[in-house]
């Protein structure tokens, strides 16, 4: 009977509720009260005799419909007390924890009645909240890449549901670790040292929680992790049979040949046991570029690739459109997103005295389409405008030509014919007629670059610090170094192109006669251009995003894919971190320009889900066993393997809320009869 019925009320209560039936009863017996009258006649006798019956305490009870009622009422109201239900998952504890997925693969919608399958874990959850007896406890966290405690431990079943329909779905990635931390400091109290050192006591009572983790599973195993006095249950959300296809990879690239211009890449994955069909639509500031179909192996991936040549900037968009006969349980990964940025946006200073060669290197019609060249003389270092503005990380690079800083700027530099004003580097003089023996070919920078048949007058020997790489070398050391220096790099030339002599302006090097020369200006630019586009390129949900910016904006705010906005600062000269990178698609930060006054959009980025783990929503299948029937794979969590209960599973169902409808029917009926009794 303990499965059929629970007790509600303690021993006083019973006794009070059972005294009230006899008192119906007593009602019905009670002595009629009539006043005298005088008749004429003995006609009404039999009437009399009747009445005398009436009044006699142990007389045959007649039918009553009222009475019946009023039994039926109470009985009712006892049953209804007892709260007779059906058992399914039984709460046995005083303590209990549930931790809700809410990560982006829980918005898949294959869950009860067509819903998401944070929506079916938020109705298993709140039919155990219905469990709940009055001296019985629980908390609830939702979690996907952070945790949230959204009710704290407390035996009010009314905030419970409350804060269970105030967990909203996330884009972001799941890790259960956090979430099993965070239920850690709630069910395993910390131990405390003696004065002396030699004894341990308990902060609190040690007590056993339940822990309900209902999630699809799509994660990996909790190493290192002891679940104490977490007794863990898994009940897993979803079906073996969903389908979903998703984009894991959108970017833009250089096409193989310098001719082909920017390309967009699209990589897409089928997670189904068929074969798909898909159309990939590219679209530019919500135009149609180009489309594509493509054919998916199940399970498998496959790629397109799009022509960018005519776009030059914007925002770029790449969505899914599937055939009538498939259906995507996932909307979230069907569309990604991608900042087309203007390759002028990189920005390069040159400072040199002068240096026709060079500059014209660095005026080719290729280098313009990825940056924008400045020059300035190399007396304007002296001045304190100049020194704010190499320190705020306005360029990407910065080139001295026969000229040093007083200090080293906040960018990449290069460094033609000097040292850095830096210790670490080691102290040269002059070396004539080098010849170059070796360079490295596999860099960047030399790809395509002809050294061998330079000539060279005289040079400084660029040793670079611990770390550094040589890149040329020559008979007497080497020629041409890079060395990292924080987030930045430094390229050394030893050897200047031009210089100065006594009879003015001379060539140090025939290397500007070469074919050699322009190509490695070439990709000098193009390496530190894409070292500054590719910070910001791929960015996960609820991950910090690091952004360069002009020193000389301010009021920063980034408009969000909703369009709300929010603040930014600052987190040093030029760079900016934003942490608020809920929502998947194009962030835009937006400043005050302090010369127009005007607001302007500064940097654009993307945030898309490119996770696997969250696209393939099938529940993970951990053996067939002989009866050829799909299990759930369990959770790793330490060294316990906690198993998957089914998800089918039902739980505890009452009947006490429709046994108080049928009481109050009841009532209602009776005060009608009672009514039409006296007055009709």
């Amino acid at each position: 009977m303990e499965g059929l019925f629970r007790n509600t009320l303690g021993p006083g209560g019973w006794f009070v509720l059972g005294l009230i039936p006899p008192a119906i009863f007593a009602i019905y017996f009670l002595k009629l009260k009539r006043q005298p009258l005088e008749v004429p006649s003995t006609f009404l006798w039999n009437r009399v005799i009747e009445d005398l019956h009436v009044n006699s305490l142990w007389q045959r009870l007649r039918k009553s419909l009222l009475l019946f009622l009023q039994l039926l009422l109470i009985a009712l109201a006892i049953l209804a007390l007892l709260r007779p239900g059906w058992q399914g998952e039984s709460l046995l504890g005083q303590r209990y924890i549930f931790l809700i997925d809410r990560s982006a693969s829980m918005s898949a919608t294959d869950g009860l009645q067509g819903g998401s399958r944070l929506m079916e874990a938020k109705q298993r959850v709140a039919a155990l909240i219905d469990q709940l007896e009055s001296d019985m406890s629980a908390m609830i966290i939702a979690f996907d890449q952070q945790p949230n405690v959204v009710q704290e431990f407390t035996n009010n079943k009314r905030l419970l549901r409350e804060s269970l329909n105030r967990i909203e779905p996330s884009a972001g990635l799941t890790d259960l670790r956090g979430a099993l931390e965070l239920a850690d400091g709630f069910a395993n109290p910390a131990r405390i040292m003696s004065e002396d050192g030699s004894k341990e006591f308990e902060v609190t009572e040690q007590q056993s929680v339940e822990l309900y983790i209902l999630s699809d599973g799509r994660f990996r195993g909790v190493e290192g992790f002891s679940l104490g006095n977490l007794q863990a249950k898994f009940l897993p959300i979803g079906s073996f049979a969903s389908q979903n296809m998703a984009i894991t990879t959108f970017n833009t690239r250089q096409g193989d040949e310098r001719s082909d211009g920017l390309q967009a890449f699209v990589k897409v994955a089928n997670y189904s046991e068929q074969d798909q069909s898909v159309v990939v639509e590219l679209y530019l500031e919500k135009r149609l570029l180009d489309a594509a179909e493509i054919d998916i192996p199940a399970g498998e991936v496959a790629a397109t690739t799009f022509r960018l040549a005519e776009a030059s900037e914007g925002q770029l968009m790449a969505k899914l459109v599937f055939s009538a006969n498939f259906k995507d349980e996932l909307s979230l990964d069907n569309r990604s997103y991608a900042v087309l940025e203007d390759r002028r946006d990189a920005r390069v200073l040159l400072v040199t005295p002068g240096n026709s060669v060079l500059e014209i290197a660095l005026a080719t019609k290729r280098i313009e389409r990825m940056a924008k060249v400045e020059k300035v003389e190399p007396s304007i270092m002296a001045k304190d405008d100049f020194k704010m503005q190499i320190q705020s990380e306005t360029y990407d690079l910065v080139i001295f030509d026969q000229c040093v800083p007083p200090v080293m700027p906040l960018a990449n530099t290069l460094f033609i014919g000097r040292l850095p004003p830096q210790e670490d580097w080691s102290p040269s003089k002059l070396q004539p007629v080098p010849q170059i023996i070796d360079w490295q070919r596999s860099h960047p920078l030399f790809s395509m670059v002809e050294m061998g048949n330079v000539q060279i007058r005289d040079t400084l020997l660029a040793r670079p610090p611990l770390g550094g790489r040589v890149l040329v070398d020559s008979t007497i050391g080497p020629l041409v170094a890079i060395t990292p220096r924080d987030r930045y790099e430094d390229v050394v030339v030893g050897f200047e192109i031009v210089g100065q002599d006594e009879q003015g302006v001379s060539f140090n090097t025939d290397w500007p006669r070469k074919h050699s020369f322009p190509n490695f200006w070439f990709n000098v630019l193009e390496y530190f251009s894409r070292m500054q586009k590719s910070t910001h390129q791929h960015n996960l949900p609820e991950s910090p995003v690091e952004l360069r910016v002009s020193g000389a904006l301010n009021n920063l705010d980034v408009r969000l894919p909703d369009g709300t906005r929010s603040p930014v600062e600052f987190a040093s000269p030029g760079q900016v971190v934003f942490h608020d990178t809920k929502q998947l698609g194009i962030y835009k930060i937006l400043g005050q320009d302090e010369k127009s006054k005007g607001e302007r959009i500064v940097k654009s980025f993307a945030v898309n889900l490119f996770d696997p783990m969250e696209s393939d929503i099938r529940l993970q299948v951990e053996q067939d066993g002989e009866d050829g029937v799909k299990r759930v794979h369990s959770l790793a969590i330490g060294y316990v393997d906690v198993q998957a209960e089914l998800s089918t599973t039902s739980v505890r169902r009452e009947l006490w809320k429709y046994l108080l409808l049928g009481a109050l029917a009841v009532l209602i009926l009776e005060w009608y009869i009672y009514n039409r009794r006296v007055y009709v």
